[in-house]
Parts: structure tokens; sequence; C-alpha cells
């Protein structure tokens, strides 16, 4: 079977790539700079292509004789018209011409037109473009992911462990993370699904937690446990707005929107195809005791 893979050079879709490559599927991933997808050109079925996906002619040229079709881009901040709704239109127009006959779409949990964050509702635009453009398209809703090399608890512990005291905004917010092969696993499950045509799947893991919790945790586990001192709304829009300034700080006001909803999946939900949600005690002992890198 042969994959085209859109955005699969990031956490997702490294995941991802070796999976499907370790399934022996045919994956193409299209990157702008090839250098950023050397550990995927060790992959033995993997093609690595250097290629602009925003470009039209470009999209069905590399979608010629593709069974399907994975798109992944997502950013927390940056041009989300762009990235997170033209785009994934692009695709979805580009899989009709090319008669890719499945096409899955990863979005996010939460995602809504009326929701209150511009992360949120231009992912609640893209499902909708998505699906005008490409019915039968499968779209997965993951809450935020954890896993080996992820930038939640892996940044949290990096915090902690320089950090004396840490002055968290939105303490309360709730979430219920996902283990990323769980979200992997559902996403390669679907291929062989008809019946997931179409469909669309919150996906998120067994518990939920306050941001409070999860960064209490990620503390314990670290071995960095820390006084946690919560911010009302005001600060944490005030802390927010100063990160906006530091190169690759890891908030901005936007995320404190997005934060505002709660981001789990409805009472009673479960991981699609039979496959249960493993929980976050289990996997992340296993990268966050190990230390974490300077």
């Amino acid at each position: 079977m042969n994959i085209l893979l859109i955005g699969g050079t990031g956490f997702l879709g490294s995941a991802l790539s070796r999976r499907l490559a370790s399934a022996d599927f045919c994956v193409t991933l299209p990157t702008r700079r090839r250098e950023r997808a050397k550990h995927l050109t060790v992959l033995p079925t993997a093609r690595v292509v250097q290629a602009d996906v925003h470009d039209d002619a470009t999209l069905v040229r590399l979608m010629a004789g593709q069974d399907a079709v994975i798109s992944l881009v997502g950013v927390l901040k940056g041009n989300f018209q762009r990235t997170h709704v033209e785009l994934p239109e692009k695709i979805a127009r580009a899989a009709v011409t090319a008669c890719v006959p499945r096409l899955l779409h990863v979005s996010a949990l939460a995602a809504a037109t009326n929701a209150p964050s511009d992360y949120l509702r231009s992912k609640g635009a893209g499902e909708l473009a998505v699906k005008a453009a490409f019915p039968s398209v499968t779209i997965f809703q993951p809450s935020v992911l954890f896993g080996r090399g992820d930038a939640f608890l892996t940044l949290f512990a990096a915090l902690l462990k320089i950090a004396p005291i840490v002055p968290l905004a939105c303490p309360d917010a709730r979430f219920q993370p996902v283990w990323i092969e769980d979200v992997v696993s559902a996403i390669v499950a679907s291929l062989d699904n008809s019946a997931s045509r179409g469909q669309t799947y919150p996906l998120c893991g067994p518990q939920i937690y306050s941001l409070r919790e999860l960064v209490a945790y990620t503390g314990r586990v670290s071995g960095h446990p820390r006084p946690i001192l919560g911010l009302p709304q005001s600060l944490s829009y005030l802390q927010a707005w100063a990160m906006e300034f530091v190169p690759g700080g890891p908030m901005t006001r936007d995320n404190v929107r997005s934060m505002s909803v709660p981001n789990v999946c409805p009472a009673g939900c479960t991981l699609p195809f039979g496959l249960s949600a493993t929980a976050l005690e289990a996997v992340a002992p296993g990268y966050l005791t190990r230390g974490i890198s300077p």
C-alpha cells in the first residue's frame, strides 16, 4: 500500500512513519527541507522528497499512484489560516483530482469554528473545508500527545529542572492526554477499515487531569518536584504575552484561550477499532526518569 504522508517529519509524523514502514507500507514524505527528515531516511520503505506541499500542481504530482493520503500538518503558533485551513483544503482537492481512494486528516480535540482561540477555530474550519472537498475523509481529533520526545511532559520536566518555583498559567485547565503510539495505532487501523470512511474519531487517554496535576506528576517522576503557583486568568495572559517575545517561547495568549476549553473526550468515549488507551503512568516514567537533555 502506497501512503503519502504530509507533515510526516514532526513528532506524530515520525512515529507514524516508523510504524507504517515496519508494516511494509511504502511511505512518501514530502518536506521543504530534506535535512529535517534525516532521521526518517533510514526507514526501509520510506522515501523523503523535497517538495512544496502548498503548491497545487506539486500535490497532485505527489499523489499519483497513492492508495491513501494522510494529512498531519499543524502548528501551535503562526499562520493558522494557511496551515490549518488552506493547506488541508488543497490536499483534499488534490486527492480528488488524483483519484486517491482514501484521505485521513488529523485535526485537534475541541476544534470548532466557534471556539475561543484562533488555533481551535482554524482547526474546525479546516475540518469543514476537507469534508466539503472529500466527504469520505476520516478525521482524527487527538487530545494532547505524550510519549518519548514530546513537547508536553518533556517540556515541563526541563522547566522543573531549572525553576525553583513554577508560576503556572491556567492551572485548572483540563486535559486527557493520549499516548502517541495509541494515536498511531488508530490511524493505521483505519486504513484497512472501510467503515471509518466519513467518520470523525476523538482520541483520548483513559484519565482526565488538570494542568497543575500534570506538572506536579512530572516533577515527582523526573526527580524535580517544585512548588506550583497557579496564576489567575489575568496573570496567565500577562505571562503568555511576555513569552511571545521569547524565541521559541512555550506559550502564547492564543494558547491560553485554547486552554479555556476542556481538552477532554465526551463521557464514555473510547478509542476506535477495539483499541485500549494506555495510561500516562505506564509510559511517562520510562522517558522522564532518565533525565532531560540540556
